[in-house]
């Protein structure tokens, strides 16, 4: 079964304000066994737009993905980053199939 992902694209204007909604997201992550593969870190913007934050956050499949976002934890949480930021936030399924070069 293929993974589930978060994809945000995040400007925080109140540092204050977010690091409650980071401290406050820890529960609904834990719960649904969460992963995070990019937490902010170095990046150049090649095409299109930015916003001068990026994370992606893996799930063990895609309707967990969906779950988490719709928890009571995860809803707590986003009461906090509500006006500390501006986000895109994608829930995507992972792809499962071949990949180029693997001879399928």
């Amino acid at each position: 079964m293929a993974k589930g992902y978060w994809i945000a694209r995040v400007d925080v204007s109140d540092s204050d304000a977010y690091q409650k909604y980071v401290q406050a997201n820890a529960a609904a992550f834990s719960k649904f066994g969460a992963r995070f593969i990019v937490r902010g870190g170095a990046f150049e913007t090649r095409e299109g737009t930015s916003r001068s934050r990026n994370v992606v956050i893996e799930f063990p499949d895609y309707h967990t993905a969906l779950d988490c976002y719709d928890s009571a934890e995860y809803r707590q949480a986003l009461s906090f980053r509500e006006g500390a930021s501006t986000a895109d936030l994608v829930i995507i399924e992972g792809y499962d199939g071949p990949q180029p070069g693997d001879g399928k």
